[in-house]
Order: C-alpha cells, then structure tokens, then sequence
C-alpha cells in the first residue's frame, strides 16, 4: 500500500466527559483520562491501524509527556520523526466533553509552535515521488509552524507527489482568513474539511456548493457533514458522490473522529478505489472513533490486529 508522509502536530489531550449538564460557576461530575493527540499525530495512528506504512514528522517536548508520546506513536507502529524541543513542553489541549458528547477545545501548542523547516529537511529522504504527504491545517494555522508546513508543501510540490492538506479547526481558520489558507495549499490534490471550516473558505453554507467552490483551488473536495455523512466532488460532475454516516448507538467521545475519517478514507482513495467506498470508509472509522475516549485508537487493539 502507497506509504504516507503525515506532517503535523502532536498533543497530549486531557478529556474531561461531563456526566451531567455543565453547572456554571459550580462543580459537575466528571470522567477525566489523559491521552495522545494532535490533528496529525492521530491521523498517522489510524493510518498504521488500517495498515498502512505511514511515518509521522512533528515536534515534541524533552518532557515526559513528549516521550510518552514518542513511545504511543512506535507502539502503534508508525516511523515518528519526532524533534525534540529543548524549551518548550509537548502540546497539550484540554477537551471538555458535555453529557450529550458536544466538545469544547482550549490548546496550548507547545513544542508544536516551534516546529521549523529544518525540522522537515531532517526527514528529506521522506519527500519523493510515489509517497503522499497529509498535511495537518494546525500547521499551516499556528504562525509558529506555518514556514515548516509551506516548506514540507514546496517539498513535495517539487518531488511530485501527492498531496492532501485538512482545514485544521472552523474558530482558528476563521481568524487567520479564508485567502491565506487557500493561497498556500494551492496545487493539493485533495482537501478535506467539515462543512464550517468549508463555509468559512467559501462563504457559502450548503456543503454541496461549497464543495463545487473549492474546485477552483483543488482537483478533489471532501466535506465531513457530522451526521448527515460526508460528499466528494471533482469538476465536471453534476453532482458530488455523497454517502451516509454510519450509525453510532451512543457517542462517547467525538474527539478525532474527523482525523479517523480522513485515514480511513485516504487508504482506498489512494487505491483509486472510487469514491463512494473510500467515503464510506472513512465513515465507518470516524464511527468507531466516536465510541471511546480519547482522539486515537487503543494501543491494546492496535497490538491485537499486529499480532
């Protein structure tokens, strides 16, 4: 299977799931567990756990948190080309969950914020023809990794390979603006984004039409649209190939199940299987994302499969 390049961030995310509805200014009971995150990080583990070769390029801190990750990264067998910052601790976000599963974000990047062009020159060797490369929208987003993104882009760009860049988060790209995203991933061969990030690059609010949009920049657009399922769309198609979400009986954590969406969808996407299976591919692995805590997939299911 086509190996994949995953540049992006790394997190440590601390979830706290609310068992009731939040009391403001007072106490709410709730379950609070500690896990590995980051937009790109937990793309590359789901990608190893649908058996891919995937390495993972990022920036950690020299703390124990930044070596727990290190280590969870090998353990779900991707090649992580972590640099080790010096001074700054490893990204951590706090994730508050409510009793009904709706998330709320507060992040520190850390280490992630200091991730350099050099750090991707480390991982030259990476960046040639016949390997894709999946950038992370929070690189390009967070001012303090944005030259190392465009320099992983302008890398690949020369080596030819394929790329597919994800609008990171809707609040986040909105500050930055539409027209400096859009300038700087030009020439991606796919995007991926939810249908706020997708409004906020088009200004148009029907994902249908905003997809059609945002042909003009990429040959191929999927917008994740939560529960109705997701669509993909290419110029010179009537219409967008949209397929269903696949039921969930009870949400326990949404957080990474966009990042599961897109490593369940790239694997045949990259097949030049069609469109409608990698969609419902990457469907079907956003759903099992939602029915456990935490961004990735266990580390003790991971083993399980490898076994």
């Amino acid at each position: 299977m086509t190996r994949v390049v995953v540049v992006g961030d790394l997190m440590t995310d601390t979830v706290a799931r609310a068992a009731y509805p939040l009391a403001k200014g007072s106490d709410t009971p709730a379950a609070v567990t500690t896990h590995g995150g980051g937009s790109g990080a937990n793309v590359a583990a789901w990608l190893a756990l649908e058996g891919v070769e995937v390495a993972f390029v990022g920036r950690r801190g020299s703390d124990i948190a930044g070596r727990n990750r290190d280590m969870e990264m090998v353990g779900y067998g991707v090649d992580a080309r972590l640099v080790m910052d010096p001074e700054r601790p490893t990204g951590t976000c706090v994730v508050m969950v409510t009793h009904k599963g709706d998330r709320t974000m507060l992040s520190d990047p850390g280490a992630n914020g200091a991730f350099l062009p050099e750090d991707i020159e480390r991982c030259k060797e990476l960046f040639v023809q016949g390997i894709h490369l999946h950038l992370s929208g929070y690189s390009l987003i967070n001012e303090g990794s944005r030259q190392a993104a465009i320099h992983a882009l302008d890398l690949a760009r020369k080596a030819k390979m394929s790329v597919s860049v994800d609008g990171g988060s809707s609040s986040p790209l909105k500050r930055m603006g539409a027209e400096p995203f859009l300038e700087w991933t030009q020439g991606a061969r796919l995007l991926v984004v939810n249908a706020k990030e997708a409004e906020i690059l088009t200004g148009r609010d029907t994902p249908s039409q905003a997809a059609k949009v945002l042909t003009a920049w990429y040959p191929q657009v999927v917008i994740k649209n939560g529960a109705e399922g997701a669509l993909w769309y290419t110029n010179g198609r009537p219409e967008p190939v949209t397929v269903p979400a696949e039921p969930v009986d009870k949400i326990v954590d949404g957080t990474g199940a966009g990042d599961a969406f897109i490593a369940g969808f790239l694997p045949p996407w990259l097949e030049g299987q069609q469109p409608a299976d990698a969609l419902t591919a990457g469907c079907r692995l956003a759903a099992r994302a939602m029915k456990h805590l935490g961004a990735r997939p266990t580390l003790a299911v991971v083993n399980n499969q490898i076994k």
